[in-house]
């Protein structure tokens, strides 16, 4: 596996990086060598923050892991990892027929298979061009976290959304 790690508001240390090649490289037995490992380390305040992307073929595995520890972050960002390839492992490789950056091995085992994802509910609304900033008063009014709208400005489907610190967020996509 192939590291790229950067820091936001942290120097990498060789302690760190050392910690983030260990822990996260236990994650190779699931992927080939020439698989990009995507880490960035952040402080904000006493909140230690790794986020781990692994893009493959079709996908991207991630996880975010948040303590007041580093070195805690670490190791907890490494168990989320591999508990979503096992839990998901039949639907990223069955995608990808090949398997992508994943070693054999790891397609070949059979892994407990989670619950099937279950849609139980259905929401049909009328979608009506507004702009972002309408868009996070119509959220905030009805109590949600999000809020799909068409953007009058881009004429494209986005999304607002709620963030820490009563800040939004807007999700555009890219074609």
């Amino acid at each position: 596996m192939k590291f790229i790690i950067s820091g936001k508001n942290i120097e990498i240390t060789q302690g760190l990086r050392s910690a983030v090649e260990s822990k996260i490289g236990k994650l190779e037995k699931y992927f080939t060598q020439d698989t990009e490992v995507h880490v960035t380390l952040s402080v904000e305040k006493d909140r230690q923050k790794i986020e781990v992307t692994i893009p493959v073929k079709g996908s991207i595995i991630r996880s975010e892991q948040t303590s007041n520890d580093m070195y805690v972050s670490i190791d907890l960002v490494e168990e989320v990892i591999e508990r979503q390839l096992k839990k998901y492992k039949n639907k990223i490789t069955d995608k990808h027929q090949s398997g992508g950056n994943f070693q054999q091995a790891f397609i070949d085992k059979d892994y407990p298979e989670e619950e099937e994802i279950q849609i139980v509910r259905t929401k049909k609304f009328d979608i009506k061009p507004m702009y972002p900033e309408d868009a996070c008063i119509q959220m905030e009014l009805l109590g949600h976290n999000f809020f799909v709208f068409f953007n009058a400005e881009t004429e494209q489907v986005n999304v607002v959304y709620k963030r820490k610190g009563n800040t939004y967020g807007l999700i555009e996509p890219e074609y």
